[in-house]
């Protein structure tokens, strides 16, 4: 049995004080000529980052090779391997700006759908030499079907993922064998660093702890594997299919909202699997059910103002962070051993996601402004370094890891990947056009 802690009148009001400025914002408009100069460098930032992305995408694409049977991607710089939910990003990037570079998206879909073993194990990494243990054995993230799902969606062709549709099943199953908890009805990830979020205080790389927490974000993501293979088996006539995977969506749905969303504080939270207790942390994995629509308009902008849109917990003046600054471990530690730092810096995939959250709220000029927010960041990186970095301290701006020190050589080799993701950001805040990576239920 869940128990609740309602948040405090000071937090409460904190949200009001922010919703009152906004609204105050909107009583004194911009002159025409204030605008026109605003329309001006919003253009000229959306122009600079699309100019520079336009040379540093490539660094993220590589031939097929070895093991690897597919052109591949990668974070490039700093990371030479293909990762999972790296890869789904970087291909959502490149074939959401040009159709003739789907193919990336399906190529990445068929490297790790072709990777699967009998049992339906795929890992979160592979390299040219084979499938990378790293910090153990784990799974790859619940994106494979949503890859599969957009390349189709981007293509107009769903008849290309005939040939691994089987595996695309063998790996949910896998994970439905290894990662679910029927007691709950939900997931649980392995360790925090297969989440993605390396080292967030809302799960645990306890080895002593394993498999403990029942989190939003996997929760999430793989009710959207399930969305994905309904859209999919409708269109390949897997008729069967189409029903089973409904059913299974209905009901992660439901009991995600069961058991962790936390009405009297307004967000949801990881619970613990032996205990059913909430993991009282505010971080980014929070805000990632906000992504599908999970809760009512009026809860979820109560969400977003209490917490997401909130100083006190995690926007900055330079973007939206990772973990709540009022979290005891906050910082913008400049790490990447033995994990990348998820306790406070921002990182623009999970900006992305917000932006998605935001906009799907009825926060569009907040999402707008987001977009503004990340671009000088990026730009700045790219002048002083020619690359760019895995995040930046929220409290400062100032790129952080990985430092010419943690690079090979010594030589500073930066980062490209996901970053990526900012011009679709800008280009929602600049010409209205949202990259929103919508599945309908």
């Amino acid at each position: 049995m869940k128990t609740h802690r309602t948040v405090s009148g000071t937090k409460r009001m904190s949200a009001f004080l922010i919703l009152s400025g906004m609204m105050m914002s909107y009583v004194h408009p911009l002159t025409a000529q204030d605008e026109a100069i605003v329309r001006q460098e919003n253009d000229r930032l959306l122009s600079n980052i699309t100019a520079a992305f336009d040379t540093l995408k490539w660094r993220s694409i590589r031939p097929a090779e070895g093991y690897i049977k597919y052109d591949y991607l990668i974070p490039a710089g700093f990371y030479k391997q293909m990762w999972d939910w790296d890869g789904f990003f970087i291909g959502c990037y490149l074939a959401s700006h040009n159709k003739d570079y789907v193919k990336y998206l399906q190529d990445w879909v068929f490297n790790f759908a072709n990777s699967a073993d009998t049992s339906g194990y795929v890992p979160g990494c592979i390299t040219t030499q084979g499938p990378r243990p790293i910090f153990g054995k784990f799974t790859m993230k619940p994106f494979l079907s949503q890859g599969a799902y957009f390349a189709s969606i981007y293509s107009g062709d769903f008849s290309w993922i005939g040939p691994v549709y089987g595996n695309l099943k063998k790996v949910i199953s896998y994970r439905e064998a290894t990662q679910y908890d029927p007691k709950y009805g939900l997931f649980y990830w392995e360790n925090a660093v297969q989440s993605g979020a390396d080292n967030n205080p809302a799960l645990t790389n306890d080895p002593s702890d394993p498999d403990a927490i029942l989190a939003t974000d996997i929760n999430t993501f793989q009710l959207r594997e399930y969305l994905s293979m309904i859209k999919i088996a409708e269109q390949l006539g897997y008729v069967d299919d189409v029903e089973l995977y409904r059913e299974k969506a209905k009901a992660l749905r439901e009991d995600i909202m069961r058991y962790l969303w936390f009405p009297d504080d307004h967000t949801f939270y990881n619970i613990r699997r032996d205990n059913g207790s909430p993991v009282r942390r505010v971080s980014y994995s929070n805000f990632i059910p906000l992504i599908q629509d999970l809760l009512p308009k009026a809860e979820g902008q109560a969400m977003i103002l209490q917490y997401l849109w909130n100083p006190y917990y995690m926007l900055s003046p330079y973007g939206l962070r990772s973990l709540s600054k009022q979290d005891p471990d906050y910082n913008n530690k400049i790490m990447i051993v033995p994990y990348s730092n998820w306790q406070g810096p921002i990182w623009i995939n999970a900006n992305f996601l917000y932006s998605i959250a935001l906009k799907r709220y009825g926060f569009h000029e907040e999402a707008a402004k987001l977009g503004l927010m990340l671009a000088p960041l990026l730009l700045n990186d790219i002048k002083m370094c020619s690359s760019m970095h895995e995040n930046y301290n929220a409290d400062t701006g100032a790129p952080l890891a990985p430092t010419a020190g943690e690079s090979p050589g010594g030589v500073f080799t930066g980062f490209i990947g996901w970053n990526l993701l900012e011009q679709n950001m800008i280009e929602g805040s600049v010409k209205d056009r949202w990259t929103l990576l919508d599945i309908p239920f």
